[in-house]
């Protein structure tokens, strides 16, 4: 897949994202790194019905937690974090207007990420259901779009993807803005080496336990499902 990409630079929302649904691919890249967006600490220590769910007592003590455990997950799959600090969404009403992450501010972050680690291919996700998805994939575009040289391409999201039409309506939204969206199809590896790179991703997605508890025992199924990619391009009136 992505196994002849040196610098392989995966864009994620969410401190789990990028494994969910990329996890293979960074299994078998040389050397990826992990471009998260929302990592932030809440200055107050907030109580959510999602931190509840898996298991936490405040916001401190859930994103502490996410974030280790991130750092084990991508450290099984041998991939390196690099953390942009925005807030996340469940955080952020409680939070300053100068706290709250725009698509602006989070783009330039993501011009300075493919600036430093000059990539050699960038990997989105394809914004799907979540607001927060949403938002960093219109600002994953505008960078993309002021660095078009890199070859890019779009990774559908685990369990979002499964939802009716959602990924469909991604595609006449990216058509419109002058993106063309084709499916990324390229020869795989031998099947002992997708079982290595299988095995790895479900050891490190089992590294998510808070977010595990929350989804149930049969709520994320889906991430063990095939990974789908998009090869991301200008369209020909754009360029």
């Amino acid at each position: 897949m992505f196994e002849a990409t040196p610098r392989l630079l995966v864009i994620s929302p969410h401190l789990d994202d990028a494994v969910f649904g990329c996890g293979a691919s960074l299994a078998g890249a040389s050397r990826p790194r992990v471009c998260t967006v929302f990592t932030a600490l809440p200055a107050n220590d907030l109580h959510t019905d999602w931190d509840a769910q898996c298991g936490f007592t405040g916001a401190l003590e859930a994103m502490t937690a996410r974030i280790e455990e991130d750092k084990r997950a991508l450290g099984v799959l041998g991939a390196a974090p690099y953390h942009l600090g925005f807030l996340d969404s469940q955080y952020a009403p409680d939070a300053s207007e100068s706290a709250r992450p725009t698509r602006d501010a989070i783009a330039q972050a993501l011009i300075d990420a493919i600036d430093e680690h000059r990539p050699d291919a960038l990997l989105m996700p394809l914004g799907l259901f979540h607001s927060d998805h949403i938002l960093v994939h219109e600002a994953a575009c505008d960078a993309w779009l002021k660095r078009p040289d890199v070859p890019c391409y779009g990774y559908e999201e685990g369990l979002y993807r499964r939802m009716p039409g959602i990924v469909q309506q991604r595609m006449a939204d990216l058509l419109e803005r002058g993106i063309e969206a084709t499916p990324y199809n390229p020869p795989l590896p031998a099947a002992a080496e997708m079982q290595r790179r299988d095995a790895l991703k479900r050891e490190a997605v089992r590294v998510y336990a808070s977010q595990l508890k929350a989804f149930g025992d049969d709520g994320y199924d889906d991430v063990f499902m095939p990974e789908r990619y998009w090869t991301l391009k200008l369209a020909e009136d754009r360029r």
